[in-house]
């Protein structure tokens, strides 16, 4: 996949603005403020229908406008077309528009142009929350796999009645434990579907991981974990097996989870560890190896999608060279040179010479 011309108007600082980045690897520099991360986030809207890191439509704007449109074309490696129209104003809703025709909802068009980033806000992935890591792996397998997306919304609706219904119980407003039932069997359902998933990925995901770490980093045994309210799940356990656990844990939990108004069990608990030498990454790596350790799973989830998907995702890299030795951007180049399309920004001008290095002024011009 590839982006061939991308207009921007009234979009974060570019009041009008056309990309035509080439079909390799491009590094865009110039002074922080200049609109460099704004490039890369307008084609991130094209390709996953918003802004990095949960910004909102709303930051999105021009100060002092009262909409956004981007307008862009993308070609697939197979040679098919997409036009994608986003218009955001602050009277009505987003609209998107994929090659002439509304899309609603908006989880239609993801995984229609794969897209892989990096972004130094997302080092919360490997120092942050739980719910980072969370995040991270839902949008992983969403781009591969729309049943996936389709759970995930359906997974957090039924959340939602379910905890205003132990909400109710809680206060004694509402003794309708066999709707309860009713709830838990669908969320029992959509959890271990979800969690199958989750642990499927995983298992396809870390030999490759272990493999580009050896590339990067003399650190030794990088494992990943992930970790599930229902305890020892392996890639060899059933889906029916996992839905007969997370009834039976609910049934357990019942009075507990009435107790404190709250679903305590499920895939919205549950989390990923990240290790070094049987070490914690988030607890005792230094700043390098965690920026590593992030920087190898984005490229990790690139070779993913080409073998899952047969396209190249385009890459967007944000402020990816910072704090790291320059032998350590140099194994990236030699990566990325060999990926498709992909186009990251740095303060500085550098790159091999066989790379096309612009300025952000000479786009905006």
């Amino acid at each position: 996949m590839r982006l061939e011309r991308l207009h921007y108007q009234n979009f974060r600082n570019h009041r009008l603005l056309t990309f035509e980045p080439n079909d390799g690897v491009t590094v865009i520099y110039g002074i922080n403020g200049s609109g460099k991360t704004s490039l890369l986030e307008g084609i991130h809207y094209c390709a996953l229908t918003k802004g990095f890191v949960g910004a909102t439509d709303n930051e999105c704007l021009l100060f002092s406008s009262d909409f956004f449109s981007l307008d862009g074309n993308f070609l697939s490696d197979k040679e098919v077309s997409t036009a994608v129209k986003i218009i955001y104003t602050k009277e009505k809703e987003k609209q998107i528009i994929v090659n002439n025709s509304d899309v609603k909802p908006f989880s239609r068009h993801i995984g229609r142009i794969p897209c892989i980033t990096f972004s130094p806000l997302e080092m919360v992935i490997v120092n942050g929350a739980p719910v980072e890591r969370r995040r991270f792996i839902d949008n992983a397998i969403s781009q591969t796999d729309k049943k996936y997306l389709a759970d995930l919304l359906s997974y957090k609706r039924v959340l939602q009645q379910r905890n205003a219904l132990l909400t109710q119980l809680s206060a004694k407003k509402s003794l309708h434990t066999d709707m309860l039932s009713l709830w838990t069997e669908q969320l029992s359902r959509l959890a271990a579907s979800i969690v199958h998933a989750r642990v499927q990925f995983i298992a396809a995901f870390i030999n490759q991981f272990r493999q580009l770490y050896g590339q990067f980093s003399v650190d030794k045994n990088p494992r990943i974990i992930y970790r599930t309210s229902l305890g020892n799940v392996t890639e060899d356990t059933p889906l029916d097996i996992l839905y007969t656990f997370f009834l039976i844990k609910y049934q357990e939990t019942e009075r507990h989870e009435i107790y404190r108004a709250q679903t305590l069990t499920g895939p919205h608990r549950d989390d990923l560890l990240f290790f070094l030498d049987e070490k914690e990454i988030k607890k005792y790596a230094s700043q390098g190896q965690l920026r590593t350790f992030l920087i190898v799973l984005k490229l990790t989830l690139y070779r993913f999608y080409v073998e899952t998907l047969e396209e190249k995702p385009i890459c967007l890299l944000d402020d990816i060279f910072s704090e790291l030795d320059s032998s350590r951007v140099a194994d990236i180049f030699t990566i990325l040179e060999a990926c498709g399309q992909t186009i990251i920004t740095s303060a500085e001008k550098k790159a091999p010479g066989n790379i096309t290095v612009l300025s952000v002024e000479s786009l905006t011009k």
